[in-house]
């Protein structure tokens, strides 16, 4: 069984990191993710992390997903099926409250049964494979930190107008 691990630190809460591990989420920051289409019903956001659902994912492959497990906003782990040259593969993420945010972990795990396939596979894992996730990682990092310092910005333009009325109002009462 061959197995990657890779843990980010995000400053981002994990209600934050865990909407972008929704699949119809992963083609904005995952390099190996071009589209992905839920195959089991959604009818509200948290069918997409329920045990049992499903999804279609596009790249330099294709394969479908199924959610084996879920703890809302700390664990998620899936089955991956159809990927080439591969089997028993599953993928867990785990989010950790920390005081700078959200540390996420990933660990995939997977076997390859042929001795030239295993032999490629640990090649392509360690120049190219490793590499490309954690550029994903990097740039699921980059979106949220992003996204939060939009939030502070905003919030922080809401404070600084109701501060200005409320001098302009003590300023008209004097």
């Amino acid at each position: 069984m061959h197995r990657i691990e890779k843990s980010i630190v995000i400053r981002a809460p994990p209600e934050k990191v865990w909407e972008m591990l929704a699949w119809d989420r992963h083609p904005e920051w995952n390099k190996g993710v071009k589209s992905a289409e839920y195959t089991s019903e959604v009818r509200t956001p948290e069918d997409k992390f329920r045990v049992g659902a499903s999804a279609h994912v596009t790249g330099p492959e294709e394969f479908d997903v199924e959610i084996m497990g879920s703890l809302e906003n700390e664990k998620i782990a899936g089955r991956y099926l159809g990927i080439g040259g591969a089997r028993n593969v599953t993928g867990t993420y785990t989010l950790k409250s920390t005081e700078a945010g959200t540390e996420m972990t990933l660990v995939a795990e997977y076997e390859v049964t042929n001795l030239i396939l295993k032999m490629i596979d640990k090649l392509y894992n360690y120049i190219k494979g490793e590499k490309d996730l954690e550029k994903s990682l990097e740039k699921l990092k980059s979106i949220l930190e992003k996204q939060m310092g939009d939030d502070v910005l905003c919030h922080w333009k809401r404070i600084r107008r109701l501060f200005a009325r409320c001098l302009k109002l003590s300023i008209r009462r004097i």
